[in-house]
């Protein structure tokens, strides 16, 4: 017995969903990705992604979001002008699909995973704002019909309602996909009628209107629809074969929204035909609603925060709460739910007997190897995600899934993201200790080189303990991802010499066979009339400021000290309206400055970098804080009252600040780059050394170039 199924016993064992048996208690629960083939199949990219999953030793996997119906049943699908349209999300609605779909099941069982996969309806759902609204496109069937003004939130579109057979004709449809899955070697599907999808259409008196058997008059028509689905599925795929679901059990925000109550019955009911219960929350007016809690945090709790939940982890566990009242109402048969769960987490509610199984995404997306880690007691291993939703920010784009901190993700087949043993052992000199040097060191001397990094500061992380203070609802996890980095470089034996700036005579000195450049951005010169007035505030300036602070504390405690003292005005212009500017304002806001962000590029670019939830959460908390936010402003001259612009129409203004604060002062690290690059054959740009950018651009960069030495 490991360190790891000591600590972890519950987390690790097996268990039982209907007639099926799971390695251990971490479910891989359902999420998008786009890997599917051009032809709509699933192709060698998408398996490799699901056995990687499978290899890291979760105990059942859920194969992602499948419709059963095209292109109705999908959310993600490009609609042309012409009429035409292509799908960029699974559905197994013809039998053309089984044998790719086989293929990937096999790839999972030789792993030793049982695997099932979601089915869905998308419905009037309409989660990227890119579906057509003309009925004539594209048909919306649900239980009733709703007009425009009749939906419950901004990302729905009008609906029918179904006909008598053509209720009978849906759950054929499921049935048929469930038995196309049944025949392709899967062991469970799970139906999914949460969110707004068709189903939830029928369970919710949200949608559902109708005044016969399938109406919302009590639980058992209301759960008609769903239980007959599952009863049909199971009859065509045997007792050997597991349907599973998932469906609101609360939802919040509208006069007729599912009370606790009334799903915890539903609940009961549906558990007389269903193998597991995946219980989820609904938010209606919130563009994703709750199928990520935590982010409804952001920049601030609302006014009224879904009372049934736990917020007392920062959503971490937010929806355990309602796995425990369907617990109470007398369901027998797993249950669980999946929201921000880590290993430590999931144990103690496994102990307590509030979960069946615990569900993840999001930490399996950041570390497909987590269980393994876990069973093995190797925490300090586990890659830390941040929670940003960068993953689902790509989704909703139509893009196909990425992860910040796991560049990998996805591309295990791309010959560019191989780990691979080098074929000779290379010294290597990295310079830079961000987060692409890091990575760059730490998978360089993971294949077998010689590394050794220069890091001029006296801390690692580059920008990212920065980003961490400003960062409220992720300073953790940046300060975790951080300790990551810094834990491989040792257990892959990196030399990490600390205050040390790299010059020629260090190069000529250490005699490296390959030279990486990770030297990270430059403050460059900011040439404005009156910059000289002393009103400016540079980014280098405040960076430094903090940097010497966080030579005596932690991010975090840097993070609440700011809210006593900061070294700035209380009223404050940002120049630049993108990620850095919003997250910058959100920063100074929550301690008490008056904040006007100009910016002098298009309207597009405002939160450029910044996820579609967050910014829909963002704006209008802008708007709650009195922040103003200028766009297409041509900067023309400091002034004593504050920043002098002129807008497109002519028109000149005097926006008021006492400090002036740019975010726009960046550029690529020429001067290391000539100064260095030429004095090694193989060198690496890598990073923001290269050209300004994100973290996940950063990460992605180090990644290659540790690959590629």
């Amino acid at each position: 017995m490991t360190a790891g199924t000591q600590r972890f016993d519950k987390l690790m064992e097996p268990g039982m969903i209907g007639p099926i048996k799971t390695r251990n208690r971490i479910i891989k629960t359902a999420n998008g990705t786009s890997f599917m083939e051009e032809n709509q199949t699933v192709g060698p990219r998408m398996i490799a992604y699901y056995e990687r999953l499978a290899k890291g030793g979760v105990g059942f996997i859920v194969v992602e979001s499948c419709g059963v119906e095209y292109p109705l049943a999908i959310q993600h699908v490009h609609y042309r002008s012409d009429g035409s349209y292509e799908g960029v999300q699974l559905h197994l609605d013809d039998d053309r699909f089984i044998p790719s779909f086989q293929q990937l099941t096999e790839a999972v069982h030789a792993c030793g995973c049982p695997v099932s996969i979601q089915f869905q309806h998308a419905g009037p759902w309409n989660p990227t704002g890119l579906l057509p609204r003309d009925p004539k496109i594209r048909d919306i069937k649900c239980a009733s019909a709703l007009t425009r003004e009749e939906l419950p939130g901004p990302d729905f579109l009008p609906c029918r309602a179904m006909t008598r057979q053509e209720i009978e004709d849906q759950i054929d449809l499921w049935a048929a996909a469930a038995e196309r899955a049944w025949k392709a070697g899967f062991d469970a599907c799970e139906i999914n009628h949460g969110t707004c999808h068709q189903g939830n259409t029928f369970l919710s008196r949200v949608w559902n209107r109708r005044e016969d058997e399938y109406g919302a008059q009590n639980c058992e028509n209301r759960t008609r629809f769903l239980r007959s689905i599952i009863a049909e599925a199971k009859r065509r795929c045997g007792p050997s074969f597991a349907v599973h679901t998932l469906f609101n059990v609360v939802e919040y925000n509208h006069p007729l929204a599912t009370t606790l109550e009334e799903g915890a019955e539903m609940a009961l009911r549906i558990a007389e035909v269903a193998d597991g219960i995946n219980c989820r929350a609904e938010r209606y007016g919130h563009r994703g609603g709750l199928i990520q809690p935590d982010r409804i945090l952001y920049p601030e709790p609302p006014a009224e925060l879904p009372a049934d939940l736990d917020w007392s982890r920062q959503g971490r566990g937010a929806t355990v709460p309602l796995v425990e009242a369907v617990k109470r109402k007398g369901v027998t048969i797993p249950v669980w739910t999946a929201c921000r769960l880590d290993a430590e987490l999931g144990e103690e509610y496994l102990r307590k007997g509030s979960l069946d199984f615990v569900g993840m995404t999001r930490r399996l997306l950041a570390d497909p190897a987590l269980p393994n880690k876990v069973r093995e007691g190797r925490l300090e291993d586990i890659r830390v995600c941040h929670g940003c939703l960068h993953c689902f920010d790509m989704r909703n784009k139509n893009k196909k899934l990425e992860c910040r901190v796991n560049p990998t993700l996805g591309r295990e087949i791309l010959p560019e993201y191989q780990c691979r043993p080098a074929d000779r052992r290379k010294k290597v000199l990295v310079v830079g200790g961000g987060p692409a040097g890091m990575e760059a060191a730490r998978l360089a001397a993971r294949r077998g080189h010689e590394v050794v990094l220069y890091e001029k500061s006296s801390r690692l992380g580059g920008l990212v303990p920065l980003a961490g203070i400003v960062k409220d609802l992720e300073t953790g996890d940046f300060n975790g991802h951080l300790r990551y980095l810094e834990t491989q470089l040792k257990k892959e034996k990196v030399t990490v010499r600390m205050k040390k700036a790299v010059t020629p005579a260090v190069v000529r000195a250490e005699k490296p066979d390959v030279l990486v450049l990770a030297a990270g951005a430059v403050h460059t010169k900011f040439d404005l009339p009156g910059t000289a007035s002393g009103n400016v505030v540079q980014a280098g300036k405040l960076h430094g400021m903090l940097g010497t602070a966080l030579r005596v504390f932690t991010p975090a405690q840097v993070q609440k000290l700011t809210r006593f003292w900061m070294p700035v005005a209380k009223s404050l212009i940002i120049l630049g309206g993108k990620l850095h500017g919003c997250e910058l304002a959100e920063f100074l806001v929550k301690r008490g400055r008056k904040v006007v962000i100009v910016h002098n590029g298009p309207e597009s670019e405002l939160g450029d970098g910044m996820t579609k939830d967050d910014l829909e959460n963002l704006w209008p908390w802008f708007k709650q804080k009195h922040v103003p936010v200028w766009h297409d402003a041509a900067y023309r001259e400091i002034v004593r009252e504050g920043l002098k612009i002129r807008m497109p129409d002519k028109r000149v203004y005097i926006l008021e600040g006492r400090h002036i604060l740019t975010t726009q002062d960046w550029g690529p690290n020429t001067k290391v780059i000539e100064e260095l690059a030429a004095l090694v054959a193989e060198t690496h740009v890598i990073g923001s050394c290269k050209e300004p950018g994100l973290i996940v651009d950063a990460v992605r960069e180090g990644v290659l170039a540790g690959c590629a030495i």
